[in-house]
């Protein structure tokens, strides 16, 4: 015996009904004619008439705000009193082979001086930004500053 030969034991109480007196019959609860009531139907979701109404931003969506220029990479006189030892030359390639900054693409980063720390050494610094602050406690320890 397999399960499509099982029969039921008592009948059924109502029978199948097709037509205007069954359930599922004639229109088949789709109401009549129209988009709603056609097989395949696919209606198009409501947010894409509101999608359409809004214009184009053309180049001033939310990235507008962003500069093209990249930013400087920030280095205090803390690490570099940590990491530099005194008559030392200070440039964005030294500073990436101490650890102190990264590579950004390959390339040598923009590095910024910041006058966070003191420092005690005198140090020569060349091709990097430098704060005013920064530029004045250098020189106040017998460095100085190339640009």
């Amino acid at each position: 015996m397999q399960v499509h030969n099982v029969k039921r034991n008592t009948k059924r109480k109502y029978s199948q009904s097709v037509g205007r007196g069954g359930k599922r019959g004639k229109t088949s609860g789709r109401g009549t004619k129209g988009q709603k009531a056609r097989s395949g139907r696919k209606i198009r979701p409501e947010i894409r008439d509101v999608i359409m109404r809004i214009p184009k931003l053309r180049g001033h969506g939310k990235n507008s705000n962003f500069s093209i220029q990249t930013k400087p990479t920030m280095v205090n006189l803390s690490s570099i009193e940590k990491h530099f030892s005194a008559g030392d030359t200070i440039n964005p390639t030294t500073l990436v082979e101490k650890g102190l900054v990264n590579l950004i693409e390959g390339k040598l980063p923009v590095v910024k001086i910041l006058a966070d720390g003191d420092l005690g050494k005198k140090v020569m610094v060349e091709g990097c930004r430098i704060s005013v602050s920064a530029k004045a406690k250098i020189e106040k320890a017998g460095g100085a500053v190339k640009n």
